[in-house]
């Protein structure tokens, strides 16, 4: 009986053991192919959460579902500066398997804080990647292993439409953050476009989205209309600038589509759930082995014309019936 009692506790023992060196391979094996994405957003406005909500849309018509086979840390600065290098700081800590950033400034933060690193930085709704320094060229960046979407705007295409809805324009006005390098550059473009036609640029820097509603007010008796590029500060500001515009019957336009769907004119722009799937998709080659270092930059893929008659009339002008007749969004309330 001893000897059986022995034989008992030995194979115990050895069960124990067993289950000491297999339970970690045990869940290992469960976390194998499960993918780790953070994504860095600079503020909620309805442009870049569709961004996103097309970001993730991607990656689930792809095989990739949150929760199951992928982790999705989704973080969100809310203008709020002093978060932007935490949160970067925060995914790099996680050893996240990319980077996702939506909008510049945290593109750059979260660049920097993978600088050493082989975390792939995948960027979506940046105007200017190379002039911002993310890359070296849209092209060709073998040494920055950085990719991403830019929203790039046609802004001659902006001004040409406004012409056409607002003839004999003489003066437009702008608001935007001088301290995002993408939205200098659609003003310097701004001005490109309307020095041949003798149309005078009046500028209203803005720092934060309070900052609008004055910068508004102060253009009032100043400019014939006000254009707005793909700037997040005013974009999250843009109800009071609608409502100066409105009230003084300034016509507005904007520069993408969530604006337009808003109060804002017309535009030619993105649908900026298009720009977050085709980021999406993106990403989904990057985790299955795509170097992010030899993936060109792409420009957003679908630009389209949309319109806003209601806010047109409220603004007291009238979009011609031809460009109706061409715009694929048509807003009439």
């Amino acid at each position: 009986m001893k000897i059986k009692r022995n034989t008992k506790i030995m194979m115990s023992i050895c069960l124990l053991a067993v289950l000491i060196l297999v339970l970690p391979l045990m869940n290992a094996c469960k976390g194998e192919g499960v993918k780790k994405v953070g994504i860095s957003q600079i503020v909620s406005h309805p442009a870049l959460d569709a961004t996103r909500e097309g970001c993730i849309k991607a990656l689930a018509d792809n095989g990739y579902v949150d929760g199951e086979n992928i982790e999705i840390d989704y973080q969100n600065s809310e203008g709020d500066m002093s978060l932007v290098d935490t949160i970067s700081d925060k995914f790099v800590g996680d050893k996240v398997d990319v980077i996702v950033t939506i909008a510049t400034p945290n593109t750059l933060s979260a660049i920097a804080a993978a600088e050493g690193t082989d975390i792939p930085v995948v960027f979506s709704a940046v105007t200017d990647p190379a002039g911002s320094g993310m890359v070296e060229s849209w092209e060709s960046h073998p040494n920055d292993n950085v990719t991403g979407v830019s929203d790039m705007i046609a802004v001659a295409d902006d001004v040409d439409l406004i012409t056409q809805i607002v003839p004999g324009v003489e003066t437009i006005g702008t608001l935007y953050n001088d301290g995002e390098a993408n939205s200098v550059f659609l003003v310097e473009k701004l001005k490109e476009a309307c020095q041949p036609l003798g149309i005078e640029v009046v500028e209203r820097p803005v720092s934060t989205s309070a900052d609008v509603l004055t910068a508004a007010q102060s253009l009032v008796g100043q400019v014939d209309v006000i254009w707005v590029g793909t700037d997040n500060t005013v974009v999250s500001g843009l109800e009071a600038l609608i409502g100066v515009c409105e009230e003084e019957s300034i016509p507005l336009f904007p520069s993408d589509h969530e604006s337009i769907e808003r109060g804002g004119i017309a535009c030619y722009g993105f649908d900026y759930y298009d720009i977050g799937y085709q980021t999406g998709e993106m990403i989904v080659k990057i985790l299955e082995g795509a170097n992010a270092a030899e993936t060109p930059v792409e420009k957003g893929k679908i630009v389209s014309l949309s319109v806003n008659i209601a806010a047109a009339e409220r603004m007291g002008v009238t979009i011609p019936q031809e460009l109706i007749d061409a715009a694929e969004i048509v807003y009439e309330e």
